[in-house]
């Protein structure tokens, strides 16, 4: 099993509590609806109430025409002339109705109705308004009173009414009632409801998507800032660049610093490293120097082990410098001219064998999320291996195997290996021909290297008919003028 091409990224992993936009979404909506839930609530009511003071109003109206219709004959029957205006009156059980009652004063001198309803619309038919009380006086400011009661047929009527003393002399006292039914503020109200849900709705959906794009212009640097960061990851830039708001240059500022501090401590690590193995490889070449003036088997020994310490030393070094390497940001080496400089150093290198190294399909865009050193280190060694092998042709070719990943294939026309030698290729100081030149520590590093990075190093057989060695590495996204 490989290990993850990111670890940084696989580290860094963390749930996600949810997307930003949907919250703010969510919020102006919610908002926005509760807002104009109660304003549609509100305007309701004052619709309400103005519908039932013109339903007032009205009734007041006819009260007042009722009063100045109201007459008493001179033989004391009591007359009332035809009421204009309102042809409800004269359809039965239309909802409006009128109604003269008259009254008496008790003893406690408090008027009580004597006979009811001795005049009343042709709309109360053969039905009177039953009022459980009488009108004492009228209330502050006004010369009427209002009050709720039903009809015969169960309905809630809003009633105005009001006391009346006639100046003729044998005029008993009044009282003068004006009733409807309070359906009748249903229809318009209904009807003004209707309209109301309607505007209301489509005053949210304007402002919903108000939001939207409101919500769109006020992330869009955020989405800038990911695609600058993104390119950051890749190895297009090494700092964020560009302009932004106010509310996020901080941000941006302090990451760059960050950015730099991070640079600074790779870089000082790796030059510490460098001047380490510098400090050692200079004691080491001294010896084995020493060692070359004497053909004693301690000067033989002296010498092995001085070349072994060296390339434990340039092993190691190189780990470091790659583990660096792949935790900083803004690394990218272009592969394909770089594989074309690496094959022209290999023909040299070779030149006595007359091999023949060619570069396949190698798309121009591609290019690898690391160190350019350390991929000629894994690319060299591989190549290097393949022409000790190879009888006539190394071909190189590289692919992009998906959005992070970067496939190299070098292969060779040589001999090639068993399903278990491939097995042992890789391993520590293995040499699989001890006649070929080498130390067997190459494959090592190139394994190691790769690792390094996330990557991994597969042996296969190769179309050529020798062997295939596989290379994944993570892969840098293309550059902005690719």
């Amino acid at each position: 099993m490989s290990e993850p091409l990111d670890p940084q990224a696989s580290a860094a992993t963390a749930p996600s509590s949810g997307s930003l936009r949907a919250r703010l979404l969510i919020a102006s909506l919610a908002w926005i609806i509760a807002a104009l839930a109660l304003t549609g609530w509100g305007l309701r009511n004052l619709f309400k109430e103005h519908v039932h003071q013109q339903l007032e109003a009205r009734l007041l109206l006819h009260l007042n025409q009722l009063s100045v219709a109201v007459n008493v004959g001179p033989d004391g029957t009591l007359a009332v002339a035809m009421l204009g205006g309102e042809p409800l009156f004269d359809k039965p059980l239309s909802g409006m109705y009128w109604q003269v009652d008259e009254l008496e004063i008790n003893a406690q001198k408090q008027p009580e109705v004597k006979r009811e309803a001795v005049a009343r619309s042709r709309s109360l038919w053969d039905q009177a308004l039953a009022l459980t009380r009488v009108a004492e006086s009228a209330e502050t400011g006004r010369n009427y009173r209002t009050t709720t009661l039903s009809d015969g047929e169960g309905r809630t009527l809003l009633a105005v009414t009001r006391n009346l003393q006639l100046p003729e002399t044998q005029a008993p006292p009044l009282r003068l009632t004006v009733a409807a039914d309070q359906m009748l503020t249903a229809e318009p109200l209904q009807h003004f409801t209707s309209m109301l849900v309607l505007t209301l709705a489509a005053l949210a959906v304007g402002l919903a998507i108000a939001v939207l794009i409101q919500l769109q212009l006020a992330l869009r640097p955020l989405q800038s800032l990911r695609q600058r960061l993104a390119a950051v990851r890749s190895g297009d830039t090494r700092t964020l660049e560009g302009r932004f708001p106010r509310e996020l240059q901080p941000l941006v500022s302090e990451f760059n610093k960050v950015l730099n501090t991070n640079a600074e401590i790779v870089q000082r690590a790796r030059t510490q490293a460098g001047n380490l193995a510098h400090a050692v490889h200079t004691p080491l070449t001294i010896m084995s120097n020493a060692a070359e003036c004497e053909n004693t088997a301690f000067a033989q020994l002296v010498r092995d082990q001085s070349a072994v310490a060296r390339r434990q030393i340039d092993h190691h070094l190189a780990r470091a410098r790659a583990a660096s390497a792949a935790r900083a940001t803004g690394l990218r080496t272009p592969v394909r001219e770089h594989l074309l400089a690496l094959l022209r150093t290999m023909e040299k290198l070779h030149a006595d064998r007359h091999l023949q190294f060619t570069l396949g399909e190698v798309p121009a865009q591609l290019a690898f999320r690391g160190e350019e050193q350390d991929f000629y280190e894994l690319m060299g060694n591989l190549v290097d291996n393949s022409g000790k092998w190879a009888r006539s042709q190394v071909e190189i070719s590289a692919r992009a195997i998906d959005a992070q990943r970067l496939e190299l294939n070098v292969d060779d026309d040589g001999p090639g290996l068993s399903a278990e030698q491939r097995g042992l290729a890789f391993q520590r100081g293995v040499r699989l021909d001890e006649q070929r030149p080498g130390s067997g520590l190459g494959l090592d590093i190139v394994r190691d290297l790769a690792q390094t990075y996330g990557g991994e190093i597969t042996a296969l057989p190769s179309p050529l008919g020798g062997l295939r060695m596989q290379l994944r590495l993570p892969l840098s996204s293309p550059a902005k003028n690719d």
